[in-house]
């Protein structure tokens, strides 16, 4: 096993808890569908928000998965004029023995702009 990062991002119609809960989770959830991983897989998970994201902690959406022996960080991206709001960022560090270039990075609801020189069709 080797150990990888994977990244993501999703953006929220509204900052609201219960939707900033459901598109972290769903992000959560499709990082590890798309790797073959389970929550064993996993080393920590660092999340970030949009200034704009003020309803809720995205790690509580993760901890609600089941995932509470994982090592979690929020913390809040830059403020740069003219950036896509309202957005949830991910990055894990994992074991796989997947390649580098194998790895998924998931991209959702119109996040695949941020990098879609990694990102897939969500």
């Amino acid at each position: 096993m080797t150990i990888r990062a994977v990244r993501g991002a999703t953006q929220l119609d509204v900052d609201e808890v219960e939707h900033l809960l459901e598109r972290t989770a769903e992000l959560m959830q499709a990082v590890l569908k798309r790797n073959d991983l389970t929550s064993d897989d996993v080393i920590s998970i660092f999340l970030t928000g949009t200034p704009d994201v003020r309803s809720a902690f995205p790690a509580a959406a993760v901890r609600a998965l089941g995932i509470t022996d994982v090592p979690l960080m929020c913390a809040q991206e830059l403020d740069v004029e003219g950036a896509m709001p309202r957005v949830v960022r991910l990055m894990a560090h994992i074991e796989t023995d997947r390649r580098r270039d194998e790895i998924r990075h998931v991209y959702l609801h119109g996040t695949t702009v941020l990098r879609d020189d990694l990102a897939e069709d969500d």
